[in-house]
């Protein structure tokens, strides 16, 4: 009887402490005063990178006409990329398609015309000085459908972290702020998470034939982006 009577006494003494030592950690918790703030971190970088999308379309009486005429025609792209210097594995396809064609009339039924084939690479190069050397080859070489191209940033990661580095600094510059208006000061940051990030830019538009197929070069100006991160941090103030 002894021994049972002493079990309960423990395990009602455990009972009693436990609940003090959530609400000890619940009021650490929401102590002070809690400020919650929003900070964007930002930095420049010149593009280094460009992605190109050169496609041949084709249009013939057959299917098996179509898909020929446009895999001799890529094969005369591939090759113009490849004596520009793009190597193999910035070279990848991106789509291909064969789909029929009809001519419509009114109250007739639709009457098969031919068969239109496609076929479009993604390429990546980081010579940006031969960009428009590489759209004007790709033109010359009967690539009809080119789309970019998009100039971006080879492996932001390090002006990513560089950008985070400057959101939370804004960030707790800001807090410091806010605590010496009020009279505080801060004591220790309570949560920060990440709310943005590096967004790569739209392609420009994409160029017909007709257009690129000029005698002046093409000229493609990288200029600069912004790399940007923005955090969302929360304070304790006291």
């Amino acid at each position: 009887m002894k021994t049972g009577l002493m079990a309960a006494l423990v395990l009602a003494g455990t009972a009693l402490s436990m609940p003090a030592a959530a609400q000890e950690a619940v009021a650490r918790a929401t102590s002070g005063t809690r400020v919650d703030v929003s900070a964007t971190g930002s930095v420049s970088r010149v593009p280094n990178l460009a992605i190109i999308s050169a496609g041949v379309q084709t249009l013939k009486p057959t299917a098996s006409a179509a898909i020929e005429d446009n895999a001799a025609r890529m094969e005369r792209v591939r090759s113009a990329l490849k004596r520009a210097g793009i190597a193999d594995r910035d070279i990848q396809t991106a789509s291909i398609n064969l789909n029929p064609e009809y001519r419509y009339a009114d109250n007739q039924p639709p009457v098969l015309t031919g068969y239109r084939a496609s076929n479009s690479l993604s390429i990546r190069f980081r010579d940006l000085k031969r960009t428009g050397a590489i759209l004007d080859a790709l033109v010359a070489e009967g690539a009809n459908q080119i789309n970019g191209p998009t100039l971006t940033i080879d492996k932001p990661e390090a002006a990513q972290d560089e950008a985070r580095q400057k959101a939370i600094a804004a960030g707790r510059a800001r807090a410091e702020l806010y605590a010496r208006t009020l009279g505080m000061r801060v004591v220790r940051v309570v949560s920060v998470s990440e709310s943005g990030g590096y967004v790569a830019p739209p392609p420009m538009p994409m160029m017909e034939r007709g257009m690129a197929a000029m005698d002046a070069k093409t000229v493609v100006e990288p200029g600069s982006q912004d790399v940007q991160v923005t955090v969302a941090m929360s304070f304790e103030l006291q």
